[in-house]
Order: C-alpha cells, then structure tokens, then sequence
C-alpha cells in the first residue's frame, strides 16, 4: 500500500517539500497531504514592499491547489500529535477533529512572532509576519494620510496620525521602516496639505546595532541612510510601553504613535510543546543534520522529519548561525524543504538520506525605491545596484513562473505608473453599507 506522508503546515518548507515530492514520488508510492489553515504560501520577504504598494498583495503568494496538483489539500490545523502510535489529530476549518494515520510526517509549521509582556503591545502594535498584516499596515498608512490632511497642523491627533514606530531592527524590521518611509514620502506629492517633516518614522532596537546578517560597515552605512530620510533609529533603547499608541521608551523618550509593527523576534507556534516530539529549549523540533527529528541523545526517530523556522537544525557550513544552528530564514526553509523531499523518497526506497550543508547565497536587503543593500562574505553593495539585486534575487526565488511573471510585471506597471495608492478602508466590514441601508421586516 502506498505509505502516507503528512506535511503539517504548507508554508516554505511545507510547499517547497510537497513540490519536490510530486516529482520524485512513483505512481503510487506515498499518498501526500497538507495541513494548514490558509490555502497558499506567502513569500515573506515581500511583505515589506506589500506594506509600501510596490507589490499586489496576491502576487506575493502561491496557491497550493494550483501548483501541488497531485497533493491533498485539507483546510484545518493540527492540534495534536502522537509519533508514538503515528497519529495526528486534525481540526478541519469546518467539521469535528478527527485522527489521521500517517507513516511519515513533516513538521514545517513555520513561526509566529515572538513578544514580550510589554503593556499596549498586544492591544495596539501589528506583526509583518503574515499578507493579511501587511496589508493592512498599508492601509493604515495610506487612511492615516487620509484622515490627517483634514486635521488643523500642529494638533496632537494629527501628529499621532503622522508617526510610525517599528519595533526590531533585523532584516525585517529594516526592509519595514525603510519601504514605510519610502512609501510615505510618495504619498506625500498626492497629499499637498501634509509636509514631510510632520510625518516621523521610529526604529526601536534593543541591541546595539541592527542587522546583525551583514557587517558593522554596512550596517552603519544603512542607519545613516535611512537617518538622512527621516528614520529615528533607537539603539540600545527598549521599548517600555505602547498603551493607547503612548510610545514610552527605556530611554525616557516618549511620544504618540497610531501605526506600531512588531518585528522583535519570531518563535516556534507552542503547540509543539504538547506532543511527544523532542522539543528544544527554545520550543524547537530537534532536527539532525538530515533533517530527521533526534533526541536529544541523538537518536533520530523513524517516519519523523522537520525543517524550517519550526526546526532546530544544526548549521555545518563553514559560518554557521547563532548556537550552531540554521537561522529561521527563507534561504534555509526552501533549500532544506527541497533536501527534505529528496531524504523521503531516498528513505522510502531503502536508501540513504543526506546531510544538509548550504552555501550562504549572501544577505540582500530592499530599502525603498532605488535603495537596497547586498552583502556575500566580505562583499557588499549599497545603493541603487543593491535594490536591483535585491528585486532580481526574490523575483526569481518565489516559486512558480506564474507567479515570477506578475510580480515583475507589477514593478514595470509601477515603474510607468507609480504605486498604487488606493486603501479599502472597510474591508474588514464589506456588509457595513449593505447593513445600512437594507430594508428590514416591520416589528
């Protein structure tokens, strides 16, 4: 009978893994099926240019059921994991849970953002971690604008209005800042009532420099570019509190903020402590070098694999990451996702599996319109030919050529056209007129 392969989560890894198998498996040889409640990968690092209208919000993702054609798909979560009687319990986005046999699975559920009990951050601040958030930073912005070109200057509300805060200065929370600002500095030649000094953008960072992935050089070289753009880059400063949008810093500074992102840190999802799986100190699955699920004595358990933010695998490049392990990144999630499928079908057939050791393809990072940085080694490149690695490297890396094409087909339209600048301010309540204005029964 043809084995069963659970992948548990359809992000990076996940999709990357069911990809690679469709091609390797023989005809009946291993039934694949996906479990995650979305219905399509996002490219992450495209959010950043999500949140600025550089990128179509739908270009940046790939829907599963369009490219794993012979995977099944199933609408839900895992809440619960058995290895020991391989078992799964699946909770399907309609319907009761129910349990499913599997004879291999994958873990690759990816990562949540990683907070801190810092008072208002909860309540008030947004994550970039998902399409839906970056969508919605980019219509705040862009209705923050809005609101305050009809607000007297100088009133509180519309200084408020006008501040953005990012909290995490790694590449996630840089790429955010600086395409933020790139995006409100365009906005402004559409809003003439608003000037660009009332707009001010805060990057919060708690060590003492930020991008930690590239050289000290080239990370001075990014706060001073940004600094000249406008960005207060706060290092060795913590944020205290973010009650009411009130920004308190450790630093003693204070100020108002109605647009607070949160990119301080991602964690495994914490479900994964309640199953029998081994789990690292950091909530990790412990992986081994072929990307097999070990104890931590070593021992790797059959039919049990993982890869991706979700992983704790060791790094045996030449520079390896922090801990001796691979950093939680797209570079490792797709390469690993791509090794992955080929240890399955190698063990399925009675073969050996391999180890996985990456070549660094280097850091590239976009900063805006024309701005990026690149760094491989000891090479590095600022500027202008930074940006165009940095467009050409992700738009060839998101996967499927469908997707490639709108992607670079939405630069060259915003390259004649400009970005788009349209917000849909009630797109959390599309019924909102409907309900308004609809007839109802006489009591």
């Amino acid at each position: 009978m043809a084995k069963k392969i659970l992948i548990v989560g359809g992000g990076y890894a996940g999709f990357y893994t069911a990809w690679k198998l469709e091609k390797l498996l023989r005809a009946g040889e291993a039934e694949v099926t996906v479990v995650d409640p979305l219905p399509y990968m996002a490219y992450l690092p495209f959010l950043p240019e999500v949140a600025s209208g550089s990128i179509e919000p739908r270009h940046a993702v790939v829907a599963r059921r369009r490219h794993l054609s012979r995977t099944h798909n199933i609408a839900g979560k895992v809440t619960g994991i058995s290895h020991a009687t391989k078992t799964a319990t699946v909770q399907p986005a309609e319907g009761p849970a129910f349990d499913f046999a599997y004879d291999h699975i994958v873990l690759t559920t990816g990562s949540v953002s990683r907070t801190f009990p810092i008072p208002g951050v909860a309540d008030r601040a947004i994550g970039m971690k998902t399409i839906e958030e970056a969508v919605a930073v980019r219509d705040r912005l862009v209705g923050n604008f809005e609101r305050a070109a009809t607000l007297p200057k100088g009133s509180p509300e519309r200084e408020r209005l006008l501040t953005v805060t990012v909290v995490g200065g790694g590449f996630a929370g840089i790429e955010s800042i600086a395409e933020l600002r790139s995006f409100a500095s365009s906005l402004l030649r559409r809003y003439p009532e608003i000037t660009f000094d009332e707009t001010t953008f805060h990057l919060v960072e708690a060590m003492g420099r930020i991008m930690p992935e590239v050289s000290e050089k080239t990370a001075d070289w990014v706060v001073k570019d940004q600094t000249r753009r406008g960005v207060h880059i706060h290092l060795d400063t913590q944020l205290s509190s973010a009650v009411d949008g009130k920004i308190e810093l450790s630093t003693g500074e204070r100020f108002e903020s109605d647009l607070i992102v949160w990119t301080a840190g991602v964690m495994p999802r914490p479900f994964l402590r309640d199953t029998d799986l081994p789990i690292g100190p950091r909530g990790h699955v412990i992986g081994s070098t072929k990307l097999r699920v070990t104890t931590e004595d070593g021992v790797e358990l059959e039919g049990a694999w993982t890869a991706g933010d979700t992983s704790q695998v060791p790094d045996i490049s030449p520079t390896p990451g922090p801990g001796g392990f691979c950093v939680p990144n797209a570079q490792h999630a797709v390469r690993q996702g791509k090794l992955l499928a080929k240890n399955i079908a190698a063990d399925l057939r009675g073969e050996g599996a391999r180890d996985y050791n990456h070549k660094n393809a280097g850091a590239v990072a976009g900063l805006g319109i024309n701005t990026g940085v690149f760094q491989s080694g000891g090479f590095a490149m600022t500027g202008y030919f930074a940006w165009l690695a940095h467009r050409f490297y992700h738009g060839l890396a998101i996967p499927s050529w469908e997707r490639k094409w709108r992607v670079f087909g939405g630069w060259v339209g915003h390259f004649f056209l400009g970005r788009d600048i349209v917000n849909l301010p009630e797109l959390e309540r599309p019924r909102a007129i409907f309900e308004e204005f609809a007839a109802r029964p006489k009591a």
